[in-house]
């Protein structure tokens, strides 16, 4: 998508056009955003909370489900599982056809196909329905997420987007802790089928908005689409996400497991040997000589897996431990989710100021901090008081850090990549979920059951010290960004 043109800077006798930013103004409020600015951090940041929303929107349902249904447990964890698995499966994918046949377009598919695959959802008259539905939800998610981010990276100017890429990713994180909220009241004040309603109207008014609001844009759209390299990457990814999700279920020693994750990385190996022979590749890897790129990746991989893995427990833990109910459980993650929208301007801006080295080390620190705090605190008998700090900590962490190390990534690429490397960041987070989940849930096994409250808090304490240890490394990671 071609970037709007940035005049020079103004003499000081002479003022800017109105709404033009020039490219040295890095406070947000100083000037009004252009219109296309508006509509891309608008459909952006609205695209990527349905996406994270729908991810875990479904956990505080599943009970409901089963009981409408008559799903058995398996049922019920392909219902979370086979979103996950197309969503990171197709991200890459969705981001190389995107670049070639248009993002625009493809954006405003996926859209379309989300809302189509929600309506889907809601009307599944048994888990086989449903389990598909999701499937095909997951896709229009991939098509939603790298494309949004392409759209917010070519709307804003280095000096800016930073402040927009905070605004962004507050609301997807945010939605990481406001799903088994919203999850909650839908299910218990209508019926689960509301979760899935809910995206419809959402989708409708987007898809509009993007043909008529945004510029069309394209990567090469002469070169030859990476048959082998779609396919390799496509079965290498099935094969790394289908072992992670199914960890838990199967045992990481199972052959199951065993045979994919190792399926998976010999087909990552044979992947990167395809890209460099490959005149047009759809994941360029000279994108990788970049230190940003590279670190940024792996920044978001371990960030992203301490916050999901541990959000995915905590739910927990607040109901089988401490007795809470779904919507109360909910109401008590807010100390994680309310952190990201109250600073996601003024961190975003501190990024574009600082740089990102500074923004993302200290996000990670926070965040480990605030997790081994919680692995102290989270007894069987504890007080909710108690938490509300480390909990704030921790996403005190998650706001600084997720617009510092998107901006990296992103930042780095020409024009043309855009696509592209918003596709392996989008794809890296992904990963990092199913990863964190996968890591924490073998450090709660082996700690502790669920037999128990007590036994479940002691296996969460151990689960938080691995979430910890993974923010730690994450912070060293990020020290190797360039700025």
């Amino acid at each position: 998508m071609s970037s709007p043109a940035t005049p020079a800077p103004a003499s000081p006798d002479k003022a800017p056009p109105r709404g033009v930013v020039p490219p040295n103004d890095t406070a947000p409020g100083r000037l009004p955003l252009t219109s296309q600015q508006r509509w891309a951090l608008g459909l952006a940041s609205v695209g990527s909370f349905m996406v994270i929303l729908d991810m875990l929107v479904v956990a505080t349902a599943l009970t409901a489900i089963q009981r409408d249904l008559h799903a058995s447990m398996t049922d019920l964890e392909w219902t979370v599982n086979a979103y996950t698995l197309s969503f990171a499966v197709l991200l890459m994918t969705a981001a190389a056809l995107g670049a070639r046949y248009g993002r625009r377009r493809f954006l405003a598919a996926g859209f379309a196909l989300f809302s189509l695959a929600s309506v889907a959802c809601a009307l599944a008259p048994n888990t086989g329905v449903l389990i598909a539905a999701r499937t095909v939800q997951g896709v229009g998610a991939a098509a939603i997420m790298p494309l949004a981010l392409g759209l917010l990276n070519s709307a804003f100017p280095p000096a800016r987007r930073g402040w927009a890429i905070g605004i962004y990713g507050s609301l997807g994180s945010t939605a990481v802790v406001l799903g088994p909220v919203i999850g909650g009241v839908l299910t218990q004040g209508l019926a689960w089928e509301w979760i899935f309603w809910l995206n419809v109207p959402i989708g409708l008014l987007a898809i509009p908005a993007v043909l008529r609001r945004t510029e069309e844009g394209y990567g090469n759209r002469h070169a030859p689409v990476d048959l082998p390299g779609l396919t390799v990457f496509t079965l290498a990814a099935v094969g790394l996400v289908w072992g992670l999700v199914r960890s838990g279920a199967a045992g990481w020693g199972s052959a199951e497991v065993v045979g994919t994750l190792a399926g998976g990385a010999v087909l990552a190996v044979a992947f990167v040997a395809i890209e460099a022979r490959t005149p047009a590749p759809m994941l360029p890897l000279r994108l990788f000589r970049s230190r940003s790129f590279s670190a940024g990746n792996a920044v978001i991989l371990l960030l992203s897996s301490s916050m999901t893995g541990a959000v995915f427990l905590m739910t927990q833990y607040q109901q089988i431990s401490l007795g809470e109910g779904p919507f109360a459980t909910g109401l008590r993650m807010l100390p994680w989710g309310v952190p990201p929208v109250l600073l996601a301007a003024s961190s975003g801006a501190l990024t574009d100021r600082l740089g990102e080295r500074p923004l993302a080390v200290a996000g990670l620190v926070f965040q480990s901090a605030g997790m081994a705090w919680l692995a102290v605190a989270c007894t069987s008998g504890a007080s909710y008081l108690s938490m509300v700090v480390p909990m704030s900590l921790a996403g005190i962490g998650f706001a600084l850090g997720i617009p510092a190390v998107t901006k990296a990534v992103v930042s780095t690429s020409a024009p043309a990549d855009i696509p592209m490397a918003s596709g392996a960041y989008s794809t890296t987070r992904q990963l990092g979920g199913a990863f964190g989940v996968a890591i924490l849930s073998a450090a709660f096994t082996a700690a502790g059951s669920y037999g128990s409250g007590a036994s479940f808090a002691d296996g969460f304490r151990a689960a938080l010290a691995a979430a910890a240890a993974l923010a730690v490394a994450g912070a060293v990671a990020a020290m190797f960004l360039d700025r």
